[in-house]
């Protein structure tokens, strides 16, 4: 196991630490499940919520759209 799962952090993809309120960046062109919608490669999402049971995945609103990401394709 990663040290920063061990601790409890949230991790972005250039190791920078994620916090409640933060605002981030995709760093890649992603698919939503269960949409036609595609986030874009640069798109900001806003305000990031932490999820509570799962230390790689973040909530957060893009494009009027409340989603998950994973924080692997995400920086700050």
């Amino acid at each position: 196991m990663d040290t920063a799962e061990e601790s409890g952090k949230v991790m972005d993809s250039n190791g920078d630490e994620l916090l409640d309120g933060d605002d981030v960046t995709v760093i890649k062109d992603l698919k939503v499940k269960g949409s036609s919608m595609v986030v874009k490669r640069g798109t900001r999402a806003r305000g990031i919520r932490l999820a509570e049971d799962d230390p790689t995945h973040v909530q957060a609103r893009v494009d009027g759209q409340t989603i998950f990401l994973k924080t692997e394709f995400l920086k700050k």
